[in-house]
C-alpha cells in the first residue's frame, strides 16, 4: 500500500458513475419565508445547498436571476443557508501543507459557492507604475486593498513569490491587503485566493449579484434548514456527473472531488453526510463489484492526504473493473491524453504514445503516480500504475514517461 496522491480519483470518480450513473445532477433551491407582497418578500430568502461541486459564479447568477424574476426585488430579511446535506467542516484549511488561502485547500460545503474563492486579475501599467487589481466574484463585504508597487527590470520569474495576501476580519466585512513588488515584465496574471468563511462568502457574492440585478437586501446570514411552510422560489441542476467528473479528473480539482465523495455518503442516505458515511459508501461499492482492498485507506477521496493508500495491483484491479463496466466510456474520456489536455498537456510532446494514453496523473511532495490506459502501436490497450513515494519523487516523472513509451512500442509483449 502506497500514497497515491491525485490518482485516487480514480476510485471515487468510478464509485460515483457507477452508483450514480453519469447523468446524475445536483440541486440548489431557493425558497421564500414569510409575504409576498408588490416585490417585497417581508421575511427571509432560503437557500438549500445540495452538494454542487460546480456552483460557479455564472451558476450563482442564474439561480439569483430565476428569484428576480419570480418578482422580488426587496428583502427584508436574512439570507438563511441550509448547508444540512454535509456535515460541517471545521478544520483548519492550513492543515495540509500550510497554505490556508490555496483554493485546493477550501474545505467541503453543501453549499459551495465558486469554489470559496475569488479570482484576482493582475495588470501591470508601466506608465502609471502600478499595478491594477480587480477581483471576480467581488464579494459585497469584501474590502480589496492593493498596496503593491510595480518593480524594475524586464523578467517576470515566479511573480506569486513575490507578493503577499494577508486576511483581516475588519467587523462585518472582511479585508484582503496586497503588498509586494510585481514585475513589469509579466504580462497580465490570475491569482486564485480562498477568502472568508463560506457562509459570509456566499453572502458577500449573493449582495453583489443582487445589486446588479436591481434588488436590495436589509439582513445578514444565518444558517438553518427551511420551513416546511417556506415557499418554492427556484431550482438550479449541476452539470451533469459525467461532465463534473471530466473536470475532476482532467485538471486534478480536489474540492470538487471532496464534494463528490461526501455526495456518496449522502446518497447512501446519510444526511449530513460526513467523510466515514462516503467510505462506508464506497468499500459496500467495491464489494458488491467483488474488489477486495484490504490495504485502501481513505480520508477525503481526492487523494490530497497524507493518509491515504492503495496498492498499484489495487488501482489496477479497479482499472480492469472499470473497463468492464458499463460507464467505462464516460471515465476514459475524463482522463487527461498524453500531450493533448489537463495535467498530461505538456508531457510527451512529439512522441509515439502523444495522444494514445489516458492517464490520470498525482502529484504531493515526496509523492509522483500515474495511473490510466495506453494504447499501444498494435491497437492493445493496457493498464499502467506508477506510484513513487520517496523524496526524491520529484524526479521519477522521466522514468514514468519512458514506461508509457515502452508500453506504447510494444516491447513489453
Amino acid at each position: 500500500a502506497m500514497n497515491p496522491a491525485s490518482t485516487m480519483k480514480l476510485v471515487t470518480t468510478y464509485a460515483a458513475l457507477d452508483l450514480l450513473g453519469p447523468a446524475y445532477v445536483w440541486k440548489t433551491e431557493a425558497f421564500a419565508g414569510g409575504t409576498l407582497s408588490e416585490g417585497v418578500l417581508t421575511g427571509d430568502l432560503h437557500l438549500r445547498g445540495g452538494g454542487d461541486p460546480k456552483l460557479t459564479y455564472d451558476q450563482f447568477g442564474r439561480l439569483l436571476r430565476q428569484i428576480r424574476a419570480r418578482g422580488i426585488r426587496e428583502i427584508r430579511g436574512d439570507l438563511v443557508l441550509d448547508r444540512g446535506a454535509f456535515l460541517t467542516a471545521n478544520g483548519d484549511p492550513a492543515r495540509f501543507d500550510a497554505q490556508p488561502m490555496r483554493p485546493y485547500n477550501v474545505a467541503p460545503d453543501a453549499l459551495l459557492v465558486n469554489f470559496k474563492a475569488v479570482t484576482l486579475q493582475l495588470v501591470p501599467d508601466p506608465q502609471q507604475k502600478t499595478l491594477l487589481v480587480s477581483a471576480e466574484p467581488a464579494p459585497a463585504n469584501l474590502d480589496l486593498i492593493n498596496k503593491t508597487t510595480l518593480g524594475t527590470g524586464n523578467g517576470c520569474g515566479d511573480w506569486k513569490e513575490r507578493l503577499r495576501a494577508d486576511v483581516f476580519a475588519h467587523g462585518p466585512t472582511t479585508r484582503l491587503v496586497l503588498t509586494g513588488v510585481f514585475p513589469p515584465g509579466c504580462s497580465e496574471q490570475r491569482w486564485n485566493i480562498a477568502v472568508m468563511d463560506h457562509p459570509q462568502f456566499v453572502l458577500g457574492v449573493f449582495q453583489q449579484l443582487w445589486a446588479e440585478l436591481g434588488g436590495s437586501m436589509s439582513g445578514g446570514v444565518r444558517d438553518g434548514p427551511v420551513p416546511a411552510d417556506a415557499r418554492p422560489l427556484a431550482v438550479l441542476p449541476s452539470p451533469t456527473l459525467a461532465e463534473v467528473v471530466r473536470d475532476i479528473n482532467k485538471f486534478s480539482n480536489n474540492v470538487m472531488a471532496r464534494q463528490l465523495f461526501l455526495t456518496l455518503g449522502m446518497e447512501a442516505g446519510r444526511r449530513p453526510a460526513g467523510t466515514e458515511d462516503a467510505d462506508a459508501a464506497i468499500r459496500a461499492w467495491l464489494d458488491a463489484r467483488g474488489l477486495a482492498l484490504p490495504e485502501l485507506v481513505l480520508e477525503n477521496g481526492s487523494g490530497l492526504s497524507r493518509r491515504e493508500r492503495i496498492s498499484a495491483e489495487g488501482l489496477g484491479r479497479v482499472l480492469q473493473a472499470a473497463w468492464k463496466s458499463a460507464v467505462m466510456p464516460e471515465l476514459v474520456a475524463s482522463l487527461p491524453v498524453t500531450a493533448t489536455d489537463g495535467t498530461m498537456r505538456k508531457r510527451l510532446k512529439q512522441n509515439g504514445v502523444a495522444g494514445q494514453a489516458h492517464i490520470k496523473t498525482g502529484s504531493l511532495e515526496g509523492v509522483r503516480s500515474i495511473a490510466g490506459w495506453v494504447l499501444d502501436r498494435s491497437g492493445r490497450r493496457w493498464i499502467v500504475v506508477f506510484f513513487v513515494n520517496h523524496a526524491h519523487a520529484g524526479g521519477a516523472q522521466a522514468a514514468q514517461d519512458a514506461l508509457l513509451e515502452w508500453v506504447y512500442a510494444g516491447r513489453g509483449t
